[in-house]
C-alpha cells in the first residue's frame, strides 16, 4: 500500500513509493496490486465522457486538490531552475464557463478528440464549455449530416458581445444550398457570424452586425477564431494581476499585445507590440475610436525583440508570449534597465527558463499568480511580477 502524494504534469498521480497511477488523487491509497482506494479529495468524475474525451484529464480531482496541481506545476518548474517566490492561492475558473473551443467533426460525429488520438469522442453533454456555445452542438452535427463537408471540418466557437462567433475550417459543397443552409442556421441559432475557412482564409458568410469583444469598456473587432482569454473569469484574474505589477507606471509597453487584453486595461501611455497583423489592427482601430493613448506596431518579436535602448523608455514591461516563451525578449530585457515586469504565461517551463534569464541580469521574481481557466485540464497559466 502507498498514498498518492501529488499529481504529476501530464495527469497522473504519483505515490510515496514512486509508482505512477492514472485517475489518482492525493490522498488516494494505491494497492501493491495497482488498484486504486479513493481518499477524501477523489470525486466522482460529473462527466459520461470522462476520461475517453480529451477536453478533461483531471475531473476525479476536487477543487482543492486541482488549485494545488496548478500551483504545483508551477513551482516544480521554477524549483528546476533553483528559482523560489511566494505563490498566491490559485484562481480557478468556475465549470460551464469555458467561452471558446475548437471541436472537431466527421461522419456524424462532433466534439473533443479522445487522450492521445485523432478519434472524436461524440459530444453529449460537457461540463466545462459556457452552456451558448455547448447548446449549438447539437444543431452543428445535424447541420454537418446535412451538408457531409469533405473529409474532417474543425469548429471554431467564441462567445463574442453579440453571441457566438462560428468558424468551419473544412471543405463544403459549393451552391445555393448550402450557402442557404449555413444563413439559416445563423439566424435560427442567432449567431454574431458564420465564416467558412476552406484553405484560403476565414470567409464571411453572416454578420448581421461588427463582432466585438469589450476589454476594459472597449469594444475591440473580433478576427475570426481570434485568440481570447479561455474564460472571463481567468481574464479577469490576469488582468487585476498585470495591472497590480504595474502599478503606478506612466509609460508601459505591452508586448504580444494580441487584440489588447491587458494594452486596453493599463492605465498610462501604452505601446502595444505584436505580430499579428489582424489583431493588431483590430486594437489600433479600437483604441483609435475610444481615443485611448496606445501606440501600436505590427513586429515580430522573437525575430526582432525591443532592444535595451527601445525598453528603457519605459516604466514597466507587459509581456504576454506564447507558449515557447520569450527568450529573444528576454535576453534585451535582462540586459535593459526598466524595473518592473509584469509576466502573463501559459507555460510553466517557458517561463521559468524566461525567468533563470532574468533573476541572471539582476531581476527579483516578487509573486506569481497561478491561474486554472482550463477547468480539470493540465494546461496551467500565470501571471507573475519581477523587478529590480
Amino acid at each position: 500500500m502507498s498514498t498518492i502524494v501529488r499529481v504529476a504534469a501530464r495527469g497522473d498521480g504519483v505515490a510515496e513509493d514512486g509508482r505512477h497511477a492514472p485517475f489518482a488523487a492525493p490522498g488516494d491509497t494505491l494497492t501493491e496490486a495497482g488498484e486504486i482506494i479513493p481518499g477524501p479529495h477523489h470525486q466522482p468524475p460529473p462527466c459520461r465522457h470522462f476520461p475517453q474525451c480529451g477536453g478533461c484529464q483531471l475531473q476525479h480531482l476536487d477543487d482543492e486538490s486541482y488549485a494545488a496541481f496548478v500551483a504545483d506545476r508551477i513551482a516544480t518548474a521554477l524549483a528546476a531552475q533553483s528559482i523560489d517566490a511566494p505563490l498566491r492561492p490559485t484562481a480557478l475558473s468556475p465549470p460551464r464557463t469555458r467561452r471558446r473551443a475548437t471541436l472537431h467533426a466527421e461522419r456524424g460525429l462532433v466534439g473533443f478528440t479522445a487522450e492521445g488520438s485523432h478519434a472524436i469522442v461524440d459530444m453529449r453533454e460537457c461540463h466545462v464549455l459556457h452552456p451558448a456555445l455547448f447548446a449549438l452542438v447539437a444543431p452543428l452535427r445535424a447541420l454537418l449530416q446535412r451538408l457531409r463537408p469533405k473529409g474532417r471540418a474543425e469548429l471554431h466557437l467564441t462567445l463574442a458581445d453579440q453571441g457566438v462567433d462560428l468558424l468551419i475550417r473544412g471543405r463544403l459543397p459549393d451552391g445555393l444550398a448550402a450557402a442557404e443552409a449555413l444563413t439559416g442556421f445563423a439566424q435560427a441559432h442567432a449567431l454574431a457570424r458564420i465564416a467558412v475557412d476552406d484553405g484560403y482564409g476565414p470567409e464571411t458568410r453572416w454578420e448581421p452586425q461588427p463582432v466585438a469583444v469589450t476589454f476594459a469598456g472597449t469594444p475591440v473587432p473580433l478576427p475570426p477564431a481570434a485568440f481570447l482569454q479561455a474564460t472571463a473569469e481567468g481574464e479577469a484574474a490576469l488582468v487585476a494581476a498585470v495591472r497590480e505589477a504595474a502599478e503606478g507606471a506612466a509609460t508601459i509597453a505591452d508586448l504580444f499585445a494580441g487584440l489588447g487584453t491587458f494594452a486596453l486595461a493599463l492605465p498610462g501611455r501604452v505601446y502595444a507590440g505584436e505580430g499579428a497583423r489582424d489583431a493588431l489592427l483590430a486594437l489600433k482601430a479600437a483604441a483609435a475610436l475610444a481615443r485611448r493613448p496606445v501606440v501600436t506596431e505590427h513586429r515580430d518579436l522573437f525575430r526582432r525583440p525591443l532592444t535595451t535602448a527601445e525598453l528603457d523608455r519605459f516604466d514597466a514591461i507587459v509581456l504576454d508570449p506564447p507558449r515557447a516563451g520569450a527568450r529573444e525578449q528576454v535576453a534585451q530585457l535582462a540586459a535593459s534597465k526598466v524595473a518592473r515586469l509584469a509576466y502573463v504565461s501559459c507555460n510553466p517551463s517557458s517561463f521559468a527558463r524566461d525567468t533563470a534569464t532574468l533573476c541572471e541580469g539582476g531581476w527579483r521574481l516578487d509573486w506569481v499568480q497561478p491561474v486554472g481557466q482550463f477547468r480539470w485540464s493540465t494546461h496551467v497559466e500565470l501571471a507573475a511580477a519581477l523587478s529590480r
